[in-house]
């Protein structure tokens, strides 16, 4: 009988464990969706050139200011220095625990965490951190180092810092070189992968106290290169660490090839110009093909010194429009937006002013399956939006809307007549050449503008609502009065790309650029201030799904409520990446989906 019971015990306990959920292991990758591209044991990014050279210095240039060296608190959020955390130069002094592989649509690979192992159901992620990371002054980074970090945003910092813990249910150590995130209902999918990429700061080298005031006393990082001089305003170097950790982490291979690096500081992208034409800086990156052709005729680049290339990318366009603050009361319908957006002569611009090289901007995920363009709502996408019936037009539903095209002649009366008549049917009307608002008051409203190039765009916008009796005011403000009037969602339009930077894998941002809470957030990236519970269900909709199918559907439903919304008057794009260089630089041969990334070039020997 003892045997049977003991035998009876052994398989019941076999039974039950042989039920468990299997326990997910560490991996050295995690992707969105799908598995990494790379296996365990690569040695780099197949977009760098791993034998680069390294030595010599670079020269970056940018429209601006700086007045701070922390990038992480609200106070001087768009005037801190370039460069410590950069999508476009590198995170050169603060680095997240996962490093993002421009290759892949949205795939993290292991840095200052080796690997990190990730619960099935995205319910929490432990990180193991690399027993080689290092700050700057040599003290190892530990689990303590990631919990300030977090426990600092959370109370000092800015957002999107500032609220991610609200999504944390537990944070602990686990090891000696361990964290473990584990996430609340409010966690979505791509939230594990946020965490993974959130840079970390030392605990030993910060004060929480004082930490949301300006700084601009160098700071320590854990990143490839040290803050060496400071000119506030107008110049900050970075000079190489020989002693960086990370050098032969594959995943920064390739990376990070000169000895210093200089951000120079200009107070508008003509003063920027000059300065490159003269050898003052490294590389120009005007988007405009026209303004390229003109800017790139001067003796260096004739004589083969400057270098004009053209990459291709597999992302969707920068959106580029004027931008609506709908928070005022003379942008919150949205047929007068709607009659406003039909005004953009774009069909002139084109051929007058681009050469014929551009494309209408439509969407808002253009030229990828996620764009409503050109595909029907299947059923997944009408019942997400069945709850909130009539907000998308027949025309958008369908995928068949497109912007009103003109003859080009700057002038077409029947596009002219298609707007007036939309703005009439809301109480609008013209007397003695004025427009007149419901009220019978003038309607116009301000353009803010930080180039020529920006107000030669407003001024094709100003000539056609000049023929309908709207006044357009153009302020022309240099780039930190820009950066102040956004922050503050002190504006009434704004021209540009506002930050449209839209990805093949969009996520948590989405929330940033247009819900209702980052709508009534000072700081955050809602500066049209979207607050459309419809839009609010599309974005939680697109960061709960799990299958494709229904990422698709839910980024279409958010697709078709923007256009819908008419928050901006849509201008134009190219797929294509124009820089000019100095041909003392050279850069890998193979260019990733995200297009060209400078942080892989490097200077010729000699």
């Amino acid at each position: 009988m003892g045997r049977v019971l003991v035998w009876l015990i052994t398989a019941i306990s076999f039974l039950a464990l042989s039920h468990q959920p299997a326990a997910s292991e560490p991996k050295h990758a995690i992707a969105m969706q799908g598995e990494p591209a790379l296996p365990p044991d690569y040695t780099h990014f197949n977009y760098v050139n791993p034998d680069a050279p390294k030595g010599g210095s670079i020269t970056y240039c940018v429209v601006g200011s700086f007045d701070n060296l922390n990038p992480f608190i609200l106070k001087s959020l768009r005037t801190t220095a370039r460069g410590m955390m950069d999508t476009i130069f590198g995170n050169l002094v603060f680095e997240p625990l996962m490093q993002r592989n421009a290759d892949e649509a949205f795939t993290l690979y292991g840095l200052l965490a080796e690997s990190a192992d990730m619960d099935p159901e995205r319910k929490s992620i432990e990180f193991h951190l690399n027993p080689r990371a290092k700050w700057s002054d040599g003290q190892p980074v530990t689990p303590e180092d990631v919990l300030f970090s977090y426990d600092v945003y959370t109370d000092k910092g800015r957002p999107p810092y500032s609220d991610r813990m609200a999504r944390v249910a537990k944070l602990e150590k686990t090891g000696d070189h361990s964290v473990r995130f584990t996430f609340n209902d409010k966690a979505d999918r791509e939230f594990p992968l946020i965490i993974a990429l959130t840079p970390i700061i030392p605990k030993h080298a910060f004060d929480k106290e004082t930490f949301d005031r300006t700084t601009l006393k160098p700071v320590i990082g854990s990143g490839p290169y040290t803050i060496a001089q400071v000119q506030p305003g107008q110049r900050i170097v970075f000079k190489r660490n020989p002693d960086y950790w990370g050098k032969d982490v594959p995943a920064k291979r390739g990376f990070d090839n000169y000895d210093q690096i200089t951000i120079e500081y200009f107070l508008n992208a003509n003063a920027k110009l000059e300065a490159f034409k003269k050898g003052l800086c490294a590389i120009d990156d005007d988007s405009d093909p026209v303004k390229r052709e003109r800017d790139l005729d001067f003796p260096a680049f004739h004589k083969g010194d400057v270098i004009a290339e053209t990459f291709d990318t597999g992302i969707p366009p920068v959106v580029t429009g004027f931008l609506f603050n709908t928070r005022l009361p003379k942008f919150a319908n949205p047929v007068v937006r709607r009659a406003l957006g039909m005004l953009y002569d774009f069909e002139w611009a084109n051929k007058n002013l681009f050469g014929g090289k551009y494309t209408r901007t439509m969407s808002y995920w253009q030229n990828s399956e996620l764009s409503a363009l050109g595909h029907p709502a299947d059923d997944r996408e009408k019942a997400l939006l069945a709850p909130y019936p009539g907000r998308v037009p027949a025309d958008v539903m369908d995928g068949t809307w497109r912007p009103p095209v003109t003859d080009g002649s700057g002038q077409d009366r029947r596009v002219l007549k298609a707007a007036f008549d939309l703005l009439k049917s809301v109480g609008y009307h013209v007397q003695n050449g004025t427009m007149l608002d419901p009220e019978g008051k003038p309607f116009g409203f301000e353009i803010l503008t930080a180039s020529q190039d920006e107000e030669r765009l407003a001024g094709i916008y100003q000539r056609t609502l000049e023929k309908i009796g709207i006044n357009l005011t153009i302020r022309s403000l240099d780039g930190d009065q820009i950066q102040s009037r956004k922050q503050r969602f002190d504006f009434e339009v704004l021209v540009g790309s506002s930050g449209f930077n839209n990805s093949l894998s969009p996520g948590i941002e989405q929330s940033g650029r247009w819900s209702s809470t980052a709508a009534r957030t000072e700081g955050s990236f809602n500066l049209a201030g979207v607050a459309d519970p419809a839009v609010d269900a599309a974005i939680e909709a697109m960061l709960r799904a799990r299958s494709k199918e229904d990422y698709v559907a839910a980024v279409r439903v958010l697709d078709r409520l923007l256009i819908s919304g008419n928050y901006m008057v849509p201008m134009q794009y190219n797929t294509q990446q124009w820089i000019a260089y100095w041909n003392y630089l050279e850069h890998p041969q193979k260019t990733p989906i995200f297009g060209y990334q400078l942080p892989t070039w490097w200077r010729k020997p000699n």
